[in-house]
């Protein structure tokens, strides 16, 4: 049996690591393949059984992990962010949300014959999209930037916001379904809040007045954060979501308090948890759902997709800067995640020891909106955006941060070969002379927050680190890893000397690809500009092909990229050089001598 236990557990990880991958690799939302294999795995071949395989440990590990998964979430609530997030998002995660909630709820009890304590819960979690569903659904749809802005703040701000709506309907019913008083509901809400309050407050503490060391600042975060749910609900029973949920908005918007490093180890760990719980989760659906439930579940998802979210969209954004056309697009994408699946899941547990009638419909409900909203909307959507003209053409340009000789030079280059190409920089001399050289500007530091809110990346694919500032350029290339990928992010090196020596050497984890040539160096390259070389975009052909160049220009020519003839751009670098073929237009620094 150990060993059974060891090896099913093992296959859970491979199995939840290849859906993400193949998520990724497709450019959809994770939890649609992992729903898929948690269906494919339970009720369809038998091959898991949570509850055989868990027993009496499958409800506290799934509470466990949904506490997790809502304090990371809650975390990424910031209050001075809403102010500037614009009309539309307030309007849709203010009292569009909850229009959305009230007609979700109606249509879970007039189709689905949920009661109506039930169908409140269901519109609570069928309400709230996310960034975890949203975020790669973007990378593929490219909508323009008014519309791409609207909907990933949408999804960042009501994702911890519909998680605070459900817990607190849930508790509603537990305390009534407990034949608890109001009173005994407002105590349960007071503690569950007051002990995340005071949570968050302690762990401030700690991190400000460094208490713990920094390498045990994501281990305290962790103990902590299940520490007071367990105690939240010893307290106060079932309490414990909502004392996380508050925990995770306090301390995200505590002034002093560094928690970058604590987000990223969480959601790390709320990948890896949600790998595993979705694929336990989904596995444990009755198959066949129980009588009409298939059909009320798809005919939800059509009143949700034609009717509930586009009324909401209207309504919110009345008055908006947004043109008919971009709200088209908005009333169109709305995909359900993580908060609807895992809180569902959990409730409907509860619920279920309760003798809720109605409570096992939940699950089946909101994983049949979650892949019909994902699977409907990645597949119509960009077509959807380009017959509105509302989408972006492929990434194919290029952010340089920069705004020297040499990077004004490369940028002029590129533009004439008719790449885009934005330049950045918080040099305003160097900012001033590329306006007046034509080419469009960003003035501030790319990997700066004032950025993240304001820089346009709309068509934008690649970084090309140019700046004389070696350190900054690589914070912008950790930066843009996670926006472009890792083999879309460049440097050019600002040092003449080795820079694997011990002296002059920086992590490997944080150097991205050094630009052209092994020799070339940001200081080498503005002396051949000033000794008379020049950048010089030829298109070659069969009968003047690549040697035909460098016979006739020299050896000495650097090559810089190459343009093939659909367009993509390629980037020579010391670690993959290029072999340009007839047909490629190639962007070249020739010396001066050269005819």
């Amino acid at each position: 049996m150990p060993i059974e236990l060891g090896l099913m557990l093992t296959g859970l990880l491979v199995v939840g690591f290849l859906s993400q991958w193949l998520a990724w690799r497709v450019k959809l939302p994770a939890i649609l393949f992992l729903l898929l294999a948690g269906i494919l795995l339970g009720p369809v071949s038998g091959l898991l059984k949570p509850d055989a395989l868990l027993g009496d440990l499958l409800f506290p590990l799934v509470s466990l992990a949904v506490a997790v998964i809502l304090f990371e979430g809650s975390l990424t609530l910031r209050f001075h962010e809403l102010r500037g997030i614009g009309g539309a998002v307030r309007g849709l995660v203010s009292y569009g949300a909850v229009i959305a909630l009230l007609l979700l709820a109606a249509c879970a009890h007039w189709i689905a014959g949920l009661r109506w304590e039930i169908a409140w819960l269901f519109g609570a979690l069928a309400c709230v999209t996310g960034p975890t569903v949203i975020a790669p659904m973007l990378r593929t749809l490219r909508p323009t930037a008014r519309v791409a802005n609207t909907l990933r703040w949408e999804g960042i701000v009501i994702d911890p916001l519909g998680a605070l709506f459900a817990v607190l309907i849930y508790e509603a019913i537990v305390s009534r379904q407990e034949g608890h008083t109001i009173g005994v509901f407002v105590t349960m809400v007071g503690s569950g809040a007051l002990i995340g309050a005071l949570a968050a407050w302690l762990l401030a503490f700690m991190l400000r007045r460094q208490l713990v060391p920094e390498y045990l600042h994501n281990y305290a975060t962790l103990a902590l954060v299940l520490l007071a749910f367990s105690l939240s609900n010893a307290v106060t029973h079932e309490s414990g979501l909502l004392a996380v949920t508050v925990m995770g908005i306090a301390l995200g918007n505590m002034r002093g308090v560094h928690i970058d490093d604590i987000l990223d180890f969480k959601e790390n760990l709320t990948t890896l948890l949600v790998s595993s719980l979705f694929i336990l989760l989904a596995a444990r659906l009755s198959w066949p759902l129980p009588d009409g439930m298939l059909g009320a579940g798809i005919a939800i998802f059509v009143v949700a997709q034609l009717l509930v979210r586009p009324l909401t969209v209207v309504l919110a954004t009345m008055g908006s800067a947004l043109n008919w056309r971009e709200r088209a697009l908005i009333a169109w994408v709305a995909p359900r995640g993580i908060v609807a699946a895992a809180v569902s899941a959990l409730f409907a547990l509860r619920l279920g020891e309760l003798g809720l009638d109605g409570a096992e419909a939940l699950v089946p409900l909101v994983f049949i909106l979650i892949i019909g909203t994902v699977v409907v909307q990645s597949a119509t959507a960009r077509p959807l955006a380009k017959w509105l003209k509302v989408a972006e053409p492929e990434p194919r340009g290029v952010l340089i941060f920069g705004s020297d000789a040499v990077a004004r030079a490369v940028g002029r280059a590129l533009k004439e070969a008719d790449v885009r190409v934005m330049l950045a920089d918080d040099d305003w001399d160097g900012i001033r002379r590329a306006r007046m050289e034509g080419l469009v500007t960003f003035f501030g530091n790319p990997a700066s927050p004032h950025a993240e809110r304001h820089l346009d990346l709309a068509g934008i694919g690649r970084l090309l680190a140019m700046s004389t500032h070696r350190e900054r350029n690589t914070l912008a290339c950790v930066h843009y890893r996670q926006e472009f990928g890792r083999e879309k992010v460049y440097r050019l090196r600002n040092l003449s000397l080795d820079e694997n020596t011990e002296r002059a050497a920086l992590a490997d984890n944080l150097l991205a690809p050094p630009l052209f040539d092994e020799a070339m160096t940001h200081m080498r390259f503005a002396e051949l500009l000033a000794r008379g070389w020049r950048i010089k975009s030829t298109r070659l052909s069969a009968t003047f092909d690549w040697p035909h160049f460098v016979e006739q220009y020299g050896s000495d020519s650097v090559l810089l990229f190459g343009l093939e003839e659909r367009g993509a751009l390629r980037v020579a670098s010391a670690t993959r050089e290029l072999e340009p073929r007839p047909g490629w237009t190639v962007i070249v620094l020739v010396p001066p001598s050269a005819e």
